[in-house]
């Protein structure tokens, strides 16, 4: 089969099931790569927390900022709302920047996220970015203000209109009347800008050796592997990656590293058109489509 024919087949089986996406598949090694829209940009929800984390790093490593120096949470300050990690605590808690890093990047704790942009703003993530020569990923807000959707003040019987809005209300520019999903207000980036930053992580680049490192570590430890995980993960591999979600967005960023050295980096950014909160199918169907166009670029 042709590879025009496969990106075909494969878009064929994302519109089938309601997803709209920003694939990029690169061999890290060779440069090769094979992709789906990969230069459309959607809102980046939690990938942002990447760049960020190497914001961070960065200012520790030039001596701005102590990675042990600990940063006092008490419940209510922030609020940002989260599955897991601070957002939970009843108490006042302590915590190291270093540890806050882990928090925020492994764990996807967004008020962990927030007490690291308190440090370093938004506006300073988006203008190292581009010292370090890394262009396509704007960093607007917090994940606090990221939170404040429809969603976030329905109640739970009523979350599903927010989902609705979601999927019903973009425009063909990529806003939309969501100011988190309008790619000109929102944090945002493309499959490509994302896999730039995941190839400057892995290869030599701008990117301090001892901070990239550090990134790809955190990355490894992600906790959450339902989405991409299952595809690339084995005896044989390891799989590093960070997520994003928020309402109907669904992204993965990551890179497995083969055995046998081969080392792929995987960029998957997606929309879907179906008001649900759960999507199993979608999730299994964006990692079936990244598998697919890695397995190609193997055989190329």
């Amino acid at each position: 089969m042709s590879v025009e024919r496969l990106i075909r087949d494969l878009g064929r089986l994302l519109d089938d099931a309601g997803l709209r996406g920003s694939f990029l598949v690169r061999d890290l090694g060779s440069g090769d790569e094979l992709g789906i829209e990969p230069d459309l940009e959607f809102p980046a929800a939690s990938l942002v927390k990447v760049p960020l984390a190497i914001a961070t790093l960065e200012r520790i490593r030039q001596g701005e900022l102590d990675g042990s120096t600990q940063i006092r949470v008490r419940p209510g300050r922030i609020t940002t709302p989260g599955p897991a990690g601070l957002s939970k605590f009843r108490h006042p808690a302590r915590v190291a920047v270093d540890d806050l890093l882990y928090l925020s990047t492994a764990l996807s704790d967004g008020a962990a996220t927030d007490a690291l942009f308190a440090l370093t703003p938004p506006a300073e993530v988006s203008a190292m970015l581009r010292e370090l020569g890394l262009r396509g990923i704007t960093v607007r807000h917090t994940i606090g203000e990221l939170n404040e959707t429809l969603a976030e003040r329905l109640d739970r019987a009523d979350v599903h209109l927010a989902h609705f809005l979601a999927s019903e209300e973009g425009t063909a520019g990529r806003g939309h009347r969501i100011p988190q999903l309008d790619v000109t207000r929102a944090n945002s980036g493309s499959a490509r800008a994302y896999m730039e930053l995941l190839r400057a992580l892995w290869t030599p680049s701008s990117i301090d050796a001892a901070v990239a490192e550090r990134v790809r570590g955190l990355m490894a430890d992600n906790v959450h592997r339902q989405r991409l995980a299952p595809d690339f993960s084995s005896d044989a591999s390891t799989w590093s990656s960070k997520t994003g979600t928020l309402l109907n967005l669904r992204h993965e960023i990551g890179v497995v590293e083969h055995a046998d050295g081969q080392v792929f980096g995987v960029a998957v950014l997606t929309e879907s058109s179906v008001p649900a909160i759960s999507q199993p199918g979608a999730e299994a169907l964006m990692a079936q489509v990244a598998r697919t166009l890695r397995d190609r670029l193997r055989q190329m």
